[in-house]
């Protein structure tokens, strides 16, 4: 009996792997939205990175606090919590939030990928 090949080996990264390519690209003090990422990945909605961030395994490298909703705000996971841990990461790593829990987009939001 042959043995079937992994959809990533046979087609190249998974959709998630993708995804987290992108997040690992976002430098400490910046951030981006799941629509930005989206958008550079292709072919996936902000909805399917935010389930992407929310499976990140634990330990993971993948910056999963980078990744924020376009409103600048972090968003609360799906099974309660975790936003807190979300703004405390990226305090840590000097990103502000005014009193409303928002970022400033046009300070901290990154650019996208180098593309030269």
């Amino acid at each position: 009996m042959r043995k079937k090949k992994s959809k990533e080996s046979s087609e190249g990264p998974s959709l998630y792997q993708r995804i987290y390519d992108v997040a690992r690209q976002i430098p400490p003090g910046q951030v981006a939205t799941y629509g930005q990422i989206a958008k550079i990945v292709g072919r996936c909605s902000p909805r399917t990175v935010g389930y992407a961030m929310s499976s990140t395994p634990y330990g993971s490298d993948v910056p999963w606090h980078r990744v924020i909703n376009s409103q600048g705000k972090v968003s609360v996971r799906g099974r309660g919590g975790g936003d807190s841990v979300q703004q405390q990461l990226l305090e840590q790593e000097d990103v502000r939030f005014n009193a409303q829990g928002r970022v400033n987009l046009k300070i901290f939001l990154w650019p996208g990928p180098d593309m030269n």
